[in-house]
């Protein structure tokens, strides 16, 4: 009964909290193309769209610590209400923005939005590793974490058949040259295209929410022997698995974003549209989906930071190949990297909590939600390295590929770190 992967009695807790990763996960893959069609319906520069990544990955930071202290004095429960009611309120923004026609409040909703999202990660991750032992923790949160790829490949799905396909300024060649009238006309109908997957989504989280408000939920929180918060902050300092641990996701998730946003400036640079980009991302998705399945199995038999760390290899040397080939190949290549990608987040975040006890892992959440800003961070840096020699994506030459090939040396800089963690933590179990 000890290492039982899920305890019977949390069964029905566990389905719906597990349903919220396919949730978030839908919202990043639906909001990952946006940055192409933003670019491409309000005429920005790469750096200018990827504000959309800025934004999204933004509230994340903002909202991670006051998610983990509205938890821990309220409970998970009703963190994972809040959540679904900022994600509400966030989507139904794209009603106005739509309507106004301003990236900024796109953009806002996009933020509030995450809001929510960060409340859910704060009270979802914790919460599954909580139900039950800690020797099946970090594979609990695997298996949950399986149903994010499928979020993210129906996001996808959606992204591409009924936005990118109808995304008239994207399927019209000389879009750029149109008058002031035509474009006016273009714009407006292409953003109620980008609105809609919003509107649609916020109403199953209202399902969601009313779902989760009916169902008796365990209390799963520590009630004796509180942790004073300032104590709390102190303790994670000093411990530098957990520092490493932070510094570790915030690279992981600039990796993950970075190479999932500008597959489509990559696919631009070898010639390939938009949808058919979106059709590599699909397959990238299912890369992803099939390495975390994979990875929860193996799990059984290998340490987990033993995995994350031969991974990270896979990941570093699939970026350098994306780097030095300007063809279908280097494609293939960057399609590649979700597979090595897909055991890292949970994984990353069960070891740096591992040796934490429940109080404190609450407080350590949340560091570990606001390393998501990496996911804001870095996409920016290269959205900068694309423009350097313009709007185009192959400008200019570096290093003897064009500036877009060269922005992927960022994704290969965050797994050298993500492999460094990896064998520290392998160190340190053996010393132990």
């Amino acid at each position: 009964m000890k290492d039982q992967l899920i305890e019977k009695k949390y069964t029905l807790p566990f389905i719906l909290i597990t349903c919220l990763f396919a949730l978030w996960g839908f919202a990043n893959a639906v909001t990952d193309p946006m940055v192409q069609a933003f670019k491409t319906v309000l005429e920005l520069s790469n750096a200018q769209a990827s504000w959309v990544q800025m934004a999204f990955y933004g509230g994340y930071f903002c909202m991670a610590l006051p998610a983990a202290l509205f938890v821990r004095k309220q409970g998970y429960k009703k963190g994972v209400l809040l959540g679904l009611a900022l994600y509400f309120i966030g989507a139904n923004l794209f009603i106005p923005a739509a309507q106004y026609e301003a990236f900024w409040f796109f953009c806002l909703g996009l933020y509030v939005l995450t809001f929510g999202l960060a409340f859910l990660e704060t009270t979802a991750n914790p919460y599954i590793l909580a139900m039950g032992s800690k020797t099946t923790a970090t594979r609990r949160l695997n298996f949950a974490q399986l149903f994010n790829p499928v979020g993210l490949i129906l996001g996808l799905v959606i992204a591409q058949q009924f936005v990118l396909k109808n995304l008239q300024s994207d399927n019209i060649e000389n879009y750029a040259s149109l008058d002031i009238a035509q474009k006016a006309l273009i714009r407006s109908a292409d953003l109620m295209v980008i609105r809609d997957p919003y509107v649609a989504i916020g109403l199953v989280i209202a399902l969601f929410f009313i779902l989760i408000l009916a169902t008796k939920m365990p209390v799963i929180q520590s009630e004796q022997d509180r942790l004073e918060l300032k104590k709390g902050f102190s303790e994670l300092i000093k411990n530098k698995r957990y520092r490493f641990g932070v510094g570790a996701q915030v690279f992981y998730v600039g990796a993950q974003i970075m190479c999932w946003t500008y597959i489509y400036q990559y696919a631009e640079n070898i010639g390939i549209s938009n949808t058919t980009a979106a059709n590599y991302q699909f397959i990238a998705f299912l890369l992803f989906f099939s390495g975390r399945a994979l990875c929860t199995y193996l799990m059984k038999f290998i340490p987990s930071a033993r995995l994350l760390s031969y991974f990270a290899v896979g990941g570093f040397l699939c970026s350098v190949m994306t780097m030095m080939n300007e063809s279908l190949l280097g494609m293939y290549c960057l399609i590649g990297i979700s597979f090595f990608m897909s055991l890292m987040f949970p994984t990353i975040y069960g070891i740096s909590l591992k040796k934490l006890d429940q109080d404190l892992s609450k407080i350590g959440a949340a560091g570990l939600v606001m390393a998501i800003v990496g996911g804001a961070l870095m996409p920016q840096l290269q959205g900068r390295i694309i423009d350097f020699g313009g709007r185009a994506v192959n400008d200019i030459e570096v290093l003897g590929v064009s500036e877009v090939n060269f922005s992927f040396v960022l994704p290969a800089l965050c797994f050298v770190y993500i492999l460094a963690f990896g064998r520290f933590i392998l160190k340190e179990n053996e010393a132990s």
